[in-house]
C-alpha cells in the first residue's frame, strides 16, 4: 500500500478562528513560519513544499449563526477544502503538516486523511494531545465554540456539517483513538467520553506514571492495524508557564521535556503520516515563545535528536 515518503513534508496552513472565543489564534501559521519552522525542517534532511494558507472568513464578515455552534457552516467550508489538500499530499507521497488556526480544523485534517485510508481499505489511528477532550457536541457545549467539537465530530457525534464531510462517518474507530494530557473536561462532555470507549490519559496519569509508558500504549493503540497515525497538537497541552500564547490556558500541562520526549518518542516508530499543531495565538504570546517552542516540537515529531 503506497505510504507518504519521510523525506517529503508539505506545509498547510490554516489561519482559521471561527471555532475559538478569543480573536488572534488566526495568526498562528504566521508565527510558526516565522519562528523558522521550513528552514529547520529542510536543515533535518526534507524537502519541505509551502502550500501556503488556505482562504478562510473571518468573523466580521460571517454570521455566527446557531448559537450552539458558532459559524457551523463556514467552519465545515474549510474543513471540507482542507480535507481534500490533506488526501492530495498523502496520495503523492508527501506528509501534511498543517499549522493553525484553532482546533476545528483538525475536522478537515483527519477528514483527508481517513480518505486516503479507505481509498487504500485501511484505518489510520489518531494521538491526541489537547488539555481539553474536545468531545462536546452542539447539545452540551457551553460556550458554542466549535474549537471544542472536533474529536467527537471526527468519532461520529454532533450535526451531519461536520461528522459528515466527506461523505462518510466516523473518520477514525473509537478503538484506535488516545487523547494525551486532558485536565479540564467540561462535566457535559464526560458522558460522551466516557461512552466513546475512546482511551483517554489525564495529566494524573502522566503525573503517576510518566510519559513514556502513556507513549508505549498509546502507540499501540493507534499503530495495530492501522495505516498509521494522525497526530493532532494543541498548544494547550503544554503548561502555560512554557506555552502562555494559547486562547484556553490550563495549568499543570506537560513540561518542555515531556512534550519534546512525547514527540520524540512517536518519531521513532516512523509511523507518523501527518500532523496538525494548532491553537498558538501570538496575541496572548510574549516575544513569540509559544510559536518558537511549536516549532521545535514539530522538528521533534520529524526526527530533530539531541545527538
Amino acid at each position: 500500500m503506497p505510504r507518504p515518503y519521510p523525506e517529503q513534508i508539505r506545509l498547510i496552513g490554516v489561519p482559521l478562528d471561527l471555532g475559538a472565543g478569543r480573536r488572534g489564534v488566526d495568526m498562528g501559521p504566521s508565527a510558526l513560519r516565522i519562528a523558522g519552522l521550513q528552514e529547520r525542517l529542510e536543515r533535518l534532511g526534507y524537502q519541505v513544499t509551502d502550500a501556503g494558507d488556505q482562504a478562510v472568513p473571518i468573523p466580521e464578515s460571517a454570521d455566527p449563526g446557531d448559537p450552539r455552534a458558532h459559524y457551523l457552516p463556514q467552519i465545515a467550508e474549510v474543513a471540507e477544502a482542507l480535507s481534500h489538500r490533506v488526501s492530495e499530499a498523502l496520495r503523492e507521497g508527501a506528509v501534511p503538516l498543517v499549522l493553525g488556526g484553532d482546533h476545528s480544523l483538525s475536522i478537515g485534517t483527519i477528514a483527508g486523511a481517513a480518505r486516503w485510508a479507505r481509498e487504500n481499505e485501511t484505518d489510520v489511528g489518531l494521538l491526541w494531545f489537547d488539555a481539553h477532550s474536545d468531545m462536546n457536541t452542539p447539545e452540551t457545549s457551553p460556550s458554542g465554540n466549535i474549537h471544542g467539537m472536533p474529536l467527537a465530530s471526527s468519532l461520529g457525534y454532533g450535526p451531519a456539517a461536520l461528522t459528515e464531510i466527506g461523505g462518510f462517518s466516523p473518520k477514525v474507530r473509537w478503538d484506535r483513538t488516545v487523547v494525551i494530557g486532558a485536565r479540564a473536561v467540561d462535566r457535559s462532555e464526560r458522558p460522551l467520553v466516557r461512552e466513546s470507549g475512546i482511551r483517554a490519559f489525564t495529566m494524573r496519569e502522566i503525573d503517576e506514571d510518566g510519559i513514556v509508558p502513556v507513549l508505549e500504549e498509546a502507540l499501540a493503540i493507534v499503530t495495530e492495524g492501522t495505516a498509521g497515525f494522525l497526530v493532532s497538537w494543541d498548544m494547550d497541552v503544554v503548561d502555560p508557564n512554557f506555552a502562555p500564547g494559547v486562547g484556553t490556558p490550563v495549568k499543570g500541562g506537560v513540561d518542555y521535556r515531556e512534550g519534546h520526549l512525547a514527540l520524540e518518542i512517536i518519531s521513532d516508530t516512523d509511523g507518523m503520516i501527518g500532523m496538525d499543531l494548532v491553537e498558538t495565538n501570538p496575541i496572548l504570546d510574549e516575544r513569540n515563545r509559544t510559536g518558537q517552542l511549536g516549532m521545535e516540537l514539530i522538528l521533534s515529531a520529524f526526527g530533530k535528536s539531541i545527538l
